[in-house]
């Protein structure tokens, strides 16, 4: 099978790689570009844990393809921090312990970060409603969501 030449931005980079025609963005962050933040909980869309942003949308990057990133602006987990300075999103994550095993705090602070940027001061039913689609095995969510308000009310401030 023949590779797809890509060209894409991402975390403010510019990128270039080949992929195979049926291979997943998400495969491509981790085997190809080295950018392991998202991870693979179900392959299905069901529970987050890839979440990355393409163009401004919060997407499940195991139902796009790798080729469909040609010309796109994609952020990644990997991009949330500058240097050793925390995200406002991932220091309230870890100031609120609103996380356990790591899995799903990669979608989570990605799917925070498109909600606050689109909604600077949500509702404790809007943060629960904008992270509906990640699951957490390990915890329930009261400190995930109290970590989202107080990094919005950080945002706001800044």
């Amino acid at each position: 099978m023949a590779g797809v030449a890509v060209s894409t931005t991402i975390n403010g980079d510019h990128v270039e790689y080949l992929c195979q025609p049926d291979e997943t963005l998400l495969d491509v962050l981790r085997d190809r570009l080295g950018l392991t933040g998202a991870k693979e909980g179900c392959g299905t869309g069901d529970c987050g844990a890839c979440s990355v942003i393409v163009d401004n949308r919060l997407v499940c990057s195991c139902l796009v393809l790798g080729a469909e990133a040609e010309g796109r602006q994609i952020e990644t987990i990997e991009g949330m921090a500058h240097g050793d300075q925390l995200h406002p999103l991932q220091q309230k994550f870890l100031e609120h312990a609103a996380l356990q095993c790591g899995i799903c705090t990669p979608g989570f602070l990605i799917a925070a970060k498109d909600l606050l940027a689109k909604n600077p001061s949500p509702t404790e039913e809007e943060i629960r409603f904008g992270l509906a689609g990640n699951l957490c095995r390990c915890t329930g969510y009261d400190k995930i969501v109290r970590a989202v308000q107080d990094a919005a009310n950080v945002m706001k401030g800044a």
